[in-house]
Order: structure tokens, then sequence, then C-alpha cells
């Protein structure tokens, strides 16, 4: 054989020992991550993966021009061919996702959560820059003059700060949303309403990476529109809570947001992409603002959008909505019997006890009495349960954090309920406050939980799956050779 067949059976030995031991043998708790099914992976890598399909909105002078020519596919211009079915997969995204968050309008082009933020920061400047009566303008410099954003150090996203995506669209000094003495994970209304009557930013941006309860979105809709001289754009990064959002915990475009932005990969079972929806539909004052988004989608920001998991953000959108209750419901109950189970066996737990500690799908944990928070979270990964060490509120620097911050969408999608939770937070406390080796318990444990739910059935799912896999290989030999060897191997 040759060297490259030896180096890359090597290396794909490692890649079955990290999947057999990220799928099969970890309690992965993680907040920003969750495992696609598989027919979602299935699509990720079928023919639209590696495509172009290049499109922009055509204005009246170019559908006139092109009409007739083929390079029109309803009002966008192709500057590919090929490009018949990933327009019926574009455009049934936008439905369906519209219909998930209850917004007319859905802008799917953007890579992640960070690029879909900077789209919309871009697009703001183009709005404010063209002098729109209601709005503010911009200052000397081209920047919008301020924003109201949270506080990296209090759970704030980093794509929301002026060094983050902010960067260049934003006057350096933002203004922070303030937080209740007795619950820092919680926004100070208040307070919060004084400060935006005072300093009128023109882009509020709600939304946070350690995100434990709702945003006061409808409190801030109902003071800003008694003003007749001021109207902000109120954003809502969902990227943490994008597969929880509805009655169950909340729902920003129906309580007041503008705009709503996030990732796909989290709460929300897809790929990893970003997505920005609203409803500044026409008539809208703002509705220049939408057009702005789509232009700076493509081609200010994208040129490839990942046409492979843009067909498999569709495919696990359609999961969504047919699960979104039951996921839900399962989700949000998880989280919450997971953090009263870690108050009980021991571990201090953050967000407020009074307040249920949690309505999300995080717990968030003090361990600073137990040691560095770096430290017991690779202490943790040794035990086969995968965490995130996290700053909190008091602590002074990022790198001698006192938490651990936890999520629970994707074992709640391998079939973990309330009182399995009970048994995670014990080995925990066992690994944490008692330091037992818990490694095998753990893995032990976990194989009770191996196939996954809010998708297709197996059943269903063999239905489907190995015809899509056949037509990912353009050698029928190859895949009979290949499904034969699968064979083998049992």
């Amino acid at each position: 054989m040759s060297t490259l067949f030896e180096d890359l059976r090597q290396l794909t030995g490692k890649v079955m020992e990290n999947n057999v031991w990220r799928q099969r043998r970890c309690i992965n708790l993680i907040p920003s991550e969750n495992t696609p099914s598989l027919l979602v992976k299935l699509c990720e890598i079928s023919d639209p993966s590696g495509r172009y399909a290049e499109h922009k909105t055509a204005l009246k002078k170019e559908r006139e021009a092109l009409e007739g020519t083929g390079a029109l596919k309803g009002n966008q211009i192709y500057y590919y061919q090929g490009t018949d079915f990933i327009f019926d997969v574009e455009e049934t995204l936008k439905e369906q996702f519209g219909r998930y968050i209850s917004a007319e309008e859905v802008e799917p082009r953007t890579i992640s959560g960070q690029m879909a933020n900077e789209v919309v920061f871009k697009a703001m400047v183009k709005f404010l820059g063209a002098d729109k009566e209601g709005f503010s303008g911009l200052t000397a410099t081209g920047r919008i003059p301020t924003a109201m954003n949270n506080n990296l150090n209090y759970g704030g996203h980093l794509s929301a700060q002026p060094f983050g995506a902010l960067f260049n669209f934003v006057e350096d000094e933002v203004i922070n949303f303030p937080l209740q003495e007795r619950n820092p994970y919680k926004t100070d209304v208040p307070r919060m309403l004084e400060l935006i009557g005072e300093h009128r930013p023109p882009l509020i941006i709600f939304g946070k990476s350690m995100f434990l309860h709702p945003e006061p979105v409808s409190e801030l809709r109902e003071f800003v529109d008694k003003f007749e001289d001021y109207n902000p754009i109120i954003m809502y990064d969902a990227a943490h809570v994008m597969g929880i959002l509805g009655p169950r915990f909340q729902d920003p475009l129906r309580e007041g947001a503008d705009v709503v932005t996030g990732s796909t990969h989290k709460t929300f079972f897809g790929p990893q992409r970003g997505i920005i929806a609203s409803n500044l539909s026409k008539g809208h004052p703002a509705r220049k603002l939408w057009l702005e988004i789509n232009s700076r989608a493509f081609p200010g920001s994208t040129s490839n959008h990942h046409l492979g998991t843009l067909l498999a953000m569709l495919v696990a959108t359609m999961e969504m909505n047919h699960f979104k209750d039951e996921y839900q419901r399962q989700v949000v109950n998880n989280a919450r019997a997971f953090a009263a189970a870690c108050h009980r066996h021991g571990i201090p737990v953050e967000g407020g006890e009074e307040d249920g500690f949690t309505r999300t799908h995080q717990v968030v944990v003090r361990v600073s009495s137990f040691g560095d928070g770096k430290e017991i979270a690779n202490r943790l990964e040794a035990n086969n349960i995968v965490t995130n060490y996290q700053a909190l509120p008091d602590d002074e620097t990022f790198y001698h954090p006192s938490g651990i911050r936890m999520g629970v969408s994707e074992m709640t999608r391998f079939g973990m309920k309330q009182d399995d939770f009970d048994h995670v937070a014990r080995f925990i406390a066992d690994t944490v406050i008692r330091g037992r080796d818990v490694g095998n318990e753990v893995t032990e444990f976990r194989r009770h939980f191996q196939s996954m739910r809010f998708c297709l059935t197996v059943e269903e799912s063999l239905r489907l799956a190995p015809a899509v896999f056949q037509s990912i290989f353009p050698d029928s030999a190859y895949f009979q050779a290949f499904t034969a060897a699968l064979r083998d191997l049992g």
C-alpha cells in the first residue's frame, strides 16, 4: 500500500476513535453543540456540497432585460447553471424556517451566527447612512453612534462586542444592559429603560452566550413605541436559544424584535450555519434595512454559501417543525430538572434558585470551591463528561474562571429525561466534589442513550438513507464494494 494510504489509515483510525467516544461513550453537555440526524448528515455531503449558486434580487430593469433568458428564478438573478434544485431548496427553507419562527422574511445564506450578525451590522450602516426619516444617522466617521448590548463578562456574546463583529460598525463605546443585583443573569428592566431614554441607541442587541432567562423584548418595545422621534432597531441574537423559541421560552419577533439572527446547530439541531429572520415586510418603515441585509448577505459577505449544509438545514428545519412541541418541552424540563439535581447534590448553581435557576437549555454551576474552572472541566472530560468552563459575573478574568456552563439539548436528543439528569448531576458531584473516577460508570450509563429522537425512526431512516448514500457515489460498483465491506465488518 502507498504511504498516503498508511497515513490516511492512521488518521481515519483516530477519526473512528473520536466518533465512538463522542457519540457513544460521552455525556455531551456543551451548550453550543448538537448532533444532526443521519439524514441531515447525508444531505450535508450530497452533491450540492462544493457547488455554487450565487444570486441576488433583480432590479426592475434587470428583470426586463433578463426575461426569457433563463437567468431569472423567481425574482433572483442566478450566475451559475445547474441551480434549479438548490433554488427550490432555498425557497422551501425560507418558507419552513419562516413558519418555525413566525417570520415573513428569511435570509438563509449566511454560514455562521457570527456572519449573520455582521451582515446585520453592515446593513445597519447602509440603512442609517441613507438618512431614513425617523431613524438615527451615522457619526462623522461613518459608524453607528452607539449600541446597547450584553457585557461580555456577564454572558454577552463575542459577536456583539466592539472587538467582535461590531468592529468597524459602531463607535468604540457601547452601553451594556444593566443587571439585577439579586440575579446578575437577568436584566434590570427599569434601569434599562432609563438608559435607553437617556442615550437613545439606534441599535439594541439582545442575546447572550451564557443565556439562562428570557430577554425583556416586549418591555423594550412597549417603551420605545411611545416615542415619536426615536425608532431603534431591536435585534435578538438567538444563537443559543434558536431551537427553543416559541411558547415555552420566548418568541422575539412576536414580542417586538425587528431582526432575529443566530446559528443553527446549538439548540436548533441543524448543520453549522447562520440565519437571519424578520417581519420587515413591504410597507414597514425599516423595510430598506431588510433589502440591505439581503445585499450584504450576497454579494456583501458570501460567494459560495455552502449548499450542502443549506440542503441539510432544510431537512433539520422540517424535523424541527414536526417535533418542535415535544422537543422544546423536554429540553426546558430537562434543564430545570438538571439544575435542581445539581443543587441537591451539593454543586452551587447560578441563575437564582427563586427563578428556577434556568429557563433555557443551559445550566451554569460555580465550582471555585473545588478548583479552577479549567481544571474542573479537564477533570470532567477525563471522566467522559464534556462541558465548557465559564467565567462568572464576579470573576476578574477569563483566565481563572469560576464556572462550568452546560446544556442539555444534545443529550435530550439521545433520549435523556428529567430523572436521567439526576444521574448526570451525581456523576458530576462525584467527580468535582469527591474526586472519584466515574468514567466507566458514565460510559455504561451512556450505553442506554444511543438512539436519536426528534427525527425519523431507525426504520424510516433505513428506507431513505441507503438510496441517498448510494447516490453520492459516482461509481455504483464502488458503492457495492463499500457496502460489502461494511457487512464484513459486522
